[in-house]
């Protein structure tokens, strides 16, 4: 099976995964809950009022990383003769570390302390939060994958 970087960065794939992308964390946002969800929501909304596309362009930077970490996941269901939303599904906790895997990587090399102590705080919640994304996520690259 071709490497999931390859396919989901293909010219005429990228935009439609991109805009999967930012539906994702749209749904996921507005799924929250609570004081919490209340601050997500707001910290979100400001974002993309402030610089309209910085999402979108957030995950075209990232998107060889994202996908490059879910790809052992994507070649194992294959292998498996499962289907992709299932088996990463079931392995949310591991799907989560491994996207996680990339901020951990740049916060490791951040100059500023500060941002490193502030992504040492939140990234135990990081966690919890990325784990309930991954039916989503498992279900748009499944969409996005269903030809190959």
């Amino acid at each position: 099976m071709k490497p999931l970087p390859d396919i989901l960065t293909e010219a005429e794939r990228r935009p439609k995964v991109l805009d999967g992308c930012v539906q994702v964390l749209d749904a996921e946002v507005e799924s929250k809950r609570g004081l919490s969800g209340l601050a997500i929501k707001s910290g979100y909304a400001v974002v993309k009022s402030v610089k309209p596309g910085f999402v979108r362009q957030a995950f075209d930077d990232m998107l060889v990383d994202f996908s490059s970490r879910l790809d052992p996941f994507f070649q194992a269901a294959h292998e498996a003769g499962e289907p992709f939303s299932g088996y990463l599904t079931a392995r949310a906790g591991e799907a989560a570390e491994a996207l996680l895997g990339i901020t951990d990587d740049r916060a490791v090399h951040a100059k500023n302390a500060l941002l490193k102590k502030t992504y040492e705080k939140l990234r135990p919640t990081a966690k919890k939060h990325v784990e309930a994304a991954i039916p989503r996520v498992s279900q748009m690259i499944e969409k996005n994958t269903a030809d190959v």
